[in-house]
């Protein structure tokens, strides 16, 4: 009986490490076809646009000729909405943030509330243009400025924000809280004192990376209008603008085979401003959790 009993349990070991075997290998060979697949889409870029990555790409203005062509004003736009877009998403996305974690109560309303914010976060992209555009272009008159172009990407980024800043905050260990009451703090002295200052490493990773989701979004700024051909800079909040996926989407979108390798250079820059991104999330991270 118990021999039998032990060849049995055998069995199932083995069965066992058998489908444990057939789900890694599985897993490994999902994992390993989604590298093969964004290297080849890698090297394709590179070589195609590696040509056309000199400092004219970077000082010319767009151009109907290809030879003439560059991307200056998408530059100079993308950073300008980034620079516009990041204080005021820091401003509203944290604030919403430590309201909801420490000041409003925790109700039914509240929970709806956290609830919109959680769908809002995963809503397409393009629905932010068409509420930019109703918004912002038509209610409040701004047309289709920068100020309209950022404003819709800070809509588009603020979920985001708000619930990155939501689980940085919750993640701090109630004892600090309950440290600083004990001290005779006020709530706002523990939240600025205690608990910010140990969230503000996985806030400010959560905003960067949701900046730089921003800054390679296409849909909703052709919703609300922004040039696909702008041989000038902005020079107020109210001028017409371009970024660098729209100068990139109207490359693309022309035939002749010069405008394709132009494209492909501009996503090299594209990839380098996110990548760079990227890295200063994790430097800020690694820097203000070595501070706490």
């Amino acid at each position: 009986m118990n021999n039998l009993f032990q060849d049995a349990n055998r069995q199932q070991i083995s069965g066992r490490r058998r489908n444990d075997l057939i789900w890694r290998i599985l897993f490994l060979g999902a994992t390993m076809f989604g590298i093969v697949a964004l290297s080849a889409l890698i090297i394709t870029i590179i070589t195609d646009g590696i040509a056309r990555l000199n400092p004219d790409l970077f000082t010319n203005y767009p151009s109907r000729r290809a030879s003439a062509s560059g991307m200056k004003s998408a530059i100079v736009g993308s950073l300008y909405m980034l620079c516009l877009m990041a204080p005021i998403s820091f401003v509203l996305g944290v604030g919403a943030a430590i309201y909801l974690e420490e000041y409003a109560p925790k109700n039914r309303f509240t929970r709806l509330i956290q609830l919109n914010i959680s769908t809002l976060a995963g809503v397409p992209s393009i629905v932010y243009g068409i509420l930019g555009l109703a918004i912002f272009v038509r209610t409040f008159g701004l047309e289709r400025s920068l100020l309209s172009g950022a404003l819709t990407m800070t809509l588009l980024v603020l979920p985001i924000i708000i619930v990155a800043s939501q689980e940085a905050i919750r993640a701090v260990p109630r004892a600090r809280r309950d440290a600083s009451f004990a001290l005779g703090a006020t709530k706002w002295q523990t939240v600025s004192r205690s608990v910010l200052p140990s969230a503000i490493s996985a806030i400010m990773t959560g905003v960067i990376l949701a900046l730089s989701r921003a800054i390679g979004e296409t849909a909703p700024l052709i919703i609300i209008g922004a040039a696909t051909y702008v041989a000038f800079l902005p020079e107020s909040l109210f001028d017409t603008f371009t970024v660098m996926p729209i100068q990139i989407y109207n490359w693309i979108a022309r035939p002749q085979e010069a405008f394709q390798d132009l494209a492909a250079s501009g996503i090299i820059v594209l990839m380098i401003m996110l990548v760079i991104m990227n890295v200063a999330a994790i430097m800020l991270r690694n820097k203000y959790q070595k501070n706490i």
